[in-house]
């Protein structure tokens, strides 16, 4: 091979051909509009997004322009160009081959478990609490039987068939429509009849502080238009339909960020506002124009039909984010099933169902890395709900977006590697995209892991909610060491696949 010749992809083991066999194409073009829009409108973090303030609607617009839409241009390109079932990992092991790929895509697996175990649940649970037990904190045994609840329909959703399953996130597109789009005319009615609080705008002026809080929680609201092509081989016309999907449901998602984030700003003081509950409280504070009244204290009574429209509100949130958790377990467990059978993870994993169509095995699977991070998480924050939901999301967020430092450079790289491939869309400037995506994921990262790195550490400006300056070895310690961790096993999953790359260089030598 000529030196700066880059290795031909070794083919796809048998196996897949046996799994990929069983896959059915249910996946349309609105489906997979409404798919984006599950992955990518998420409201479990609109309150920490809020809490930063005024400027965090700057920050909000500046990531649009300069992370969102290169992001989804990038995205449209190897989504419609290489449309196979696994999408990301797919992606990442063409450009980097399969070892770079299993680790990539055991980081991209695993947040969503996490996620699911840990944020979602509690935000679920705090809505519940906030909205139908007078916002007083469940016991600890119904607290697990809520969260463990809210846990398995989730997998239950990712187990069905897809023809089935895919209704989950449609009814979670229109709850996040329904729930936005009463919530931002309830703040004008809120303001007609009360005022708002008022800000200039100087208070719209970035910082360094601001941006050190708030691009990794924004880059984590932005990402996921590559989702829907873990699904790939279930697209029914994967070329045109993600494409015009992607651009749809990036228009829109930026919409339905920016209206609940002004109007939270517009509704309650910073500093009253906190990431677990700072939706829910801007919520039920507003809908006291239906019915009830907020005292001069800030304490907010409900009632009429204040009360009705509120837990409506609250029913909506909770299948929001219950949808949130559906969409990226159906997808991501998907890319996992997809190393299984490709060699890039162990083949017990890479099985599809031959009833309902979907990874069974790796949805159990993810179903009880979520029952265990949500047992833990309590037990390590003393069942303290800010500090469960704040370090759970850090490291949601943080396994992420390193998991983009695999997908963002493929771009570039398959461009070179795979000139020849028939690509329906291209993306303009392809390696200025995937170096900046990548330079920013890379920040954030750091950021995510070390608060205030490069400035002052875990400094008053750069602290978590939850969290004092005394804790922060052991903040430091609840993100890197499961980092660590994951890494490990990503390669463990590599190395445990070596029988089916073994087994398809043996069948490649016979014929």
């Amino acid at each position: 091979m000529a030196a700066g010749q880059i290795a031909p992809e070794p083919a796809a083991p048998v196996a897949a051909q046996a799994e990929r066999q069983k896959l059915r194409k249910h996946f349309g073009r609105f489906d997979i509009l409404f798919f984006l829009l599950c992955t990518i409108v998420g409201v479990d973090t609109i309150g920490t997004v809020a809490s930063s303030g005024a400027e965090a609607f700057t920050w909000l617009i500046v990531l649009a322009a300069v992370f969102f839409i290169p992001s989804a241009l990038l995205t449209a390109e190897l989504g419609a160009a290489f449309p196979e079932e696994g999408g990301p990992y797919i992606w990442t092991s063409r450009a980097f081959g399969r070892l770079a790929g299993a680790v990539n895509n055991f980081l991209y697996w695993i947040t969503n478990p996490v996620w699911l175990g840990g944020t979602l649940a509690v935000s679920a649970v705090t809505a519940y609490t906030t909205f139908f037990n007078d916002g007083k904190d469940l016991s600890t045994p119904a607290f697990y039987v809520f969260a463990l609840v809210f846990i398995w329909v989730g997998v239950l959703a990712a187990i069905l068939s897809f023809d089935v399953g895919k209704w989950i996130p449609t009814i979670g597109a229109w709850s996040r429509f329904v729930l936005l789009g009463l919530f931002t005319i309830t703040v004008v009615v809120y303001g007609i009849q009360h005022g708002l609080h008022g800000f200039g705008p100087g208070d719209f002026s970035p910082t360094y502080a601001g941006f050190v809080g708030l691009v990794p929680v924004l880059m984590f609201n932005y990402v996921g238009f590559e989702l829907p092509n873990t699904a790939g081989d279930e697209m029914t016309d994967a070329q045109k339909d993600v494409p015009f999907a992607i651009f749809r449901s990036a228009a829109l998602a930026v919409l339905l960020y920016a209206l609940p984030i002004l109007g939270i700003l517009l509704v309650l003081p910073v500093k009253a506002i906190t990431g677990l509950g700072g939706f829910l409280d801007a919520i039920r504070q507003v809908f006291t124009v239906y019915g009830g009244d907020v005292a001069a204290d800030g304490t907010v009574t409900s009632s009429g039909a204040g009360t009705v429209l509120g837990d409506i509100a609250a029913i909506l949130f909770i299948l929001t984010v219950l949808s949130s958790g559906v969409t990226w377990v159906m997808g991501s467990d998907r890319a996992l099933a997809v190393s299984g059978y490709d060699g890039a993870a162990p083949r017990f994993l890479g099985v599809i169902s031959s009833r309902f169509g979907t990874p069974v095995r790796v949805n159990i699977l993810s179903g009880l890395v979520s029952t265990l991070v949500l047992v833990l998480a309590h037990q390590l924050t003393n069942g303290s709900a800010a500090k469960l939901f704040g370090a759970v999301l850090g490291l949601a967020i943080s396994t992420t977006l390193i998991s983009y430092l695999g997908i963002f450079p493929a771009l570039a790289v398959l461009r070179r590697k795979a000139p020849d491939v028939p690509r329906p869309y291209k993306a303009p400037f392809p390696r200025t995209i995937s170096v900046v995506l990548t330079v920013l994921i890379l920040f954030a990262s750091v950021q995510l892991i070390a608060p205030g790195a490069g400035d002052h550490w875990f400094g008053a400006n750069y602290l978590p909610d939850g969290w004092s300056y005394d804790e922060r070895w052991k903040y430091l310690l609840t993100e890197a060491v499961p980092l660590a961790v994951f890494v490990l096993l990503g390669v463990l999953f590599w190395a445990l696949g070596k029988p089916t790359r073994t087994a398809n260089s043996l069948s490649l030598a016979k014929e």
